[in-house]
């Protein structure tokens, strides 16, 4: 290849890359690096006067700081239960939806809707239901469930955005399972079925190990949800009671645009950043070791 060809190809490269790498890196790049920039200074995000701070933000977020613990220490709690119950019902639904129902592809797509509607939405429905639809269920019915502060209380708070989130995220997962299931050799389960193998046996030693590139995929979508949530947090319970299921997303914000202290809002924000990245990498770590190909 002479040197005029290999010029023509990198210009034919450029001319279909460029404009959505200058895209990437003016939109993600720039951003990023100007945020980590920031997390050392103060700035309120309005003024030209930006004082350099060193590193003084992050040990007041660290030593001070009690408002970003608690909320540090609510999403470690919420990213953990929400993880596990809405990937155990998404793989439920899956298994059940890949069986010969006559209705299943009905039953996918009502199953699906929830995660369509955006989170602030969500957000509002959710709270009318809980604060004026369960109320009414429990003056009819007597039931205490119905009757319990949703709303009002750290626990049930706390389980309330759960409930939501659940709800709005295991139709999705479930999409990914059924595609995992789908894809899993008849032959295996015929021979095993042959063999005598219980449902239980087969689940564990056939479905799961095959199933384990979906399990990695949907691990990593219900993490990166419950860290980041903002939205539904903010329209749901807007961090109360007393900020007891304020997010870490949500008093970044907080930090950031109501108390105009943009400087350590970035400082948190980037903290944040790292852990999500580190436990991120963790669960693909752990769960491509578990795949096994077919």
């Amino acid at each position: 290849m002479n040197g005029k060809t290999r010029l023509g190809n990198w210009a034919l490269q450029w001319v279909f890359t460029g404009p959505a790498l200058l895209f990437f890196a003016v939109v993600v790049v720039v951003p990023f690096l100007l945020s980590i920039y920031y997390s050392f200074t103060e700035w309120n995000g309005v003024s030209q006067d930006v004082k350099w701070a060193g590193i003084s933000n992050f040990k007041y977020i660290l030593t001070e700081d009690g408002g970003f613990r608690r909320s540090f220490w609510f999403t470690i709690r919420f990213t953990v239960t929400m993880v596990i119950f809405t990937n155990l019902l998404g793989f439920v639904l899956a298994l059940l939806l890949t069986q010969g129902l006559k209705t299943r592809n009905v039953l996918r797509t009502v199953f699906f809707m929830p995660n369509v509607i955006g989170g602030l939405l969500l957000g509002f429905i959710w709270q009318f239901i809980f604060v004026k639809g369960f109320s009414t269920i429990g003056e009819k019915t007597g039931l205490g469930f119905f009757e319990l502060p949703w709303l009002g209380d750290e626990t049930t708070a706390f389980w309330a955005l759960i409930i939501v989130s659940v709800w709005q995220g295991a139709g999705y997962l479930m999409i990914i399972y059924i595609a995992g299931l789908i894809n899993i050799p008849k032959e295996l389960t015929e021979a095993a079925t042959i063999d005598g193998a219980s449902r239980w046996q087969m689940l564990r030693n056939i479905t799961l190990p095959l199933v384990m590139p979906s399990v990695t995929v949907c691990l990593f979508l219900a993490i990166s949800w419950a860290f980041k949530m903002f939205d539904l947090n903010l329209s749901l319970t807007q961090g109360g009671p007393y900020g007891s299921t304020e997010s870490v997303a949500l008093n970044i914000y907080q930090e950031a645009f109501r108390n105009n202290r943009l400087g350590l809002g970035t400082a948190k924000a980037l903290i944040f950043f790292l852990v999500v990245a580190a436990v991120s990498l963790i669960q693909v770590t752990i769960t491509k070791r578990k795949e096994v190909e077919v």
